[in-house]
């Protein structure tokens, strides 16, 4: 059997930990975010319904926003856009939590909630991007996908259980509260490492329009798989905190949030050390399949009304996520060139709020209407639809030369792939002889 380098070799290379650590304080808030509108809401206006809502306006705001910080900080450098976009999301934030105590109008919440979505600094994409900088393509970006996945999920250990811990032990705004002061801690920090960062595209002379990420067929298709990986988050977060309301312990809402993610951290592990013998275009709609068949008990453990049942169903789900992650990130650094990498990161990152906000809502008005345990019926209907699709489309994921060998030549209004264009003179070559 073939073996790869692994986390040893990985984590050895050179100047990776300036950016590592950084990032990975910078990106703890993004897990806090969500889950702190809908323990603050939910305090203040005794609706899930109404903070399932105000988190989903936040989630489509980060959703639309992310890939134009993506495509900025591909043009004009990270730290150009990190910078101010940690600055704006905390002062949002700061407004949105202030309204919220104050029982300000659903609109209000819901106007504040825009910018504070828009403005999440997306550093698990740029992080992502300087790993891909660092490693130029090598044997070791599964590995860091693998590694980038793990660092996400445990954030989301973290994030969640230190929010309701502060939003249930503190006050209800403690944990948006520490979210904006975080996310300014941790952007300025991450900001500041600018050796690592990839450099910024914006002064290149290009002949002609600078492309998107969104213009490769394999990105869109891997935009709505991720709608399904959020569908999973928005309904698990939401479900879960009903849920625990209504069997009377809120505090426990963290754990099992936290042993969820668990799952997940752990199965990226193991993904980051398996010698895959298939690709990970052919691996990716299994992967969902399997995703949705861990979610179908999931509405069961919660109907028994038993915290620790749920709590095993929900460690399974967590442990089919990562595969679907992983290989999905994977096969972005095979379908998009270097100079919209950080800009597709954006979209599959902005994808996964989308899928997570539209969850949201809907747990949140299942869970009102039907009884907490109607909520876990989103996850599994998401990832379902997500695993058709990817099925259907699977054609649509076989990566296009991107590299200097494939690179587009251009000579006036001709313009040729290189690689043709050599084949084609050793063509001529051959005849000449």
């Amino acid at each position: 059997m073939a073996t790869r380098p692994g986390y040893r070799q990985l984590l050895r290379t050179p100047g990776i930990w300036s950016f590592v650590l950084p990032g990975f304080l910078a990106r703890q808030p993004f897990a806090m975010l969500t889950i702190g509108i809908v323990l603050l809401v939910q305090h203040t206006t005794g609706s899930f319904a109404i903070a399932g809502a105000v988190s989903a306006v936040t989630g489509v705001a980060m959703a639309l926003g992310a890939p134009q910080a993506g495509r900025l900080a591909d043009r004009f450098g990270q730290r150009a856009v990190v910078v101010p976009g940690a600055l704006l999301h905390a002062a949002a934030v700061c407004a949105l939590l202030t309204l919220a105590l104050a029982d300000a109008p659903l609109w209000a919440l819901l106007a504040t909630a825009v910018p504070a979505g828009a403005s999440v600094p997306q550093v698990g994409p740029m992080v992502r991007a300087r790993w891909a900088h660092r490693l130029g393509g090598g044997p070791l970006m599964p590995t860091a996908a693998a590694f980038e996945s793990v660092t996400d999920e445990f954030t989301f250990v973290v994030g969640p259980v230190l929010a309701t811990a502060l939003c249930t032990g503190v006050h209800p705004a403690a944990g948006l509260a520490a979210e904006a002061m975080l996310t300014v801690i941790g952007g300025l920090l991450f900001a500041a490492q600018t050796r690592t960062a990839p450099p910024a595209s914006g002064s290149e002379q290009g002949a002609g329009p600078r492309s998107t990420a969104l213009s490769i067929p394999g990105v869109r298709v891997l935009i709505v798989g991720f709608l399904g990986i959020g569908a999973v988050f928005g309904g698990m977060q939401v479900s879960l905190t009903a849920f625990s309301q209504a069997i009377g312990a809120p505090a426990i809402n963290g754990v099992l949030y936290g042993v969820f993610a668990c799952g997940n951290m752990l199965a990226g592990v193991a993904c980051g050390v398996i010698v895959w013998r298939s690709s990970p275009r052919r691996r990716l709609p299994r992967a969902y399949a399997v995703l949705a068949l861990a979610s179908v008990p999931l509405w069961f453990a919660a109907s028994a009304g038993s915290p620790v049942l749920l709590g095993a169903v929900g460690l399974v789900v967590g442990l089919t996520v990562a595969p679907a992650l992983i290989t999905g990130f994977t096969l972005v650094e095979q379908l998009v060139p270097a100079k919209v990498r950080t800009e597709a990161f954006t979209w599959l990152t902005g994808a996964v709020a989308f899928g997570q906000a539209l969850a949201a809502t809907a747990a949140g008005q299942l869970a009102d209407g039907l009884g907490a345990e109607a909520g876990f019926l989103v996850p599994l209907v998401g990832t379902a639809l997500a695993a058709l699709i990817l099925a259907c489309l699977q054609g649509r994921l076989v990566p296009a030369p991107h590299g200097p060998e494939d690179s587009v030549v251009v000579r006036g209004p001709v313009t040729v792939c290189r690689s043709q264009w050599t084949r084609a003179m050793e063509y001529c070559t051959m005849e000449r002889r």
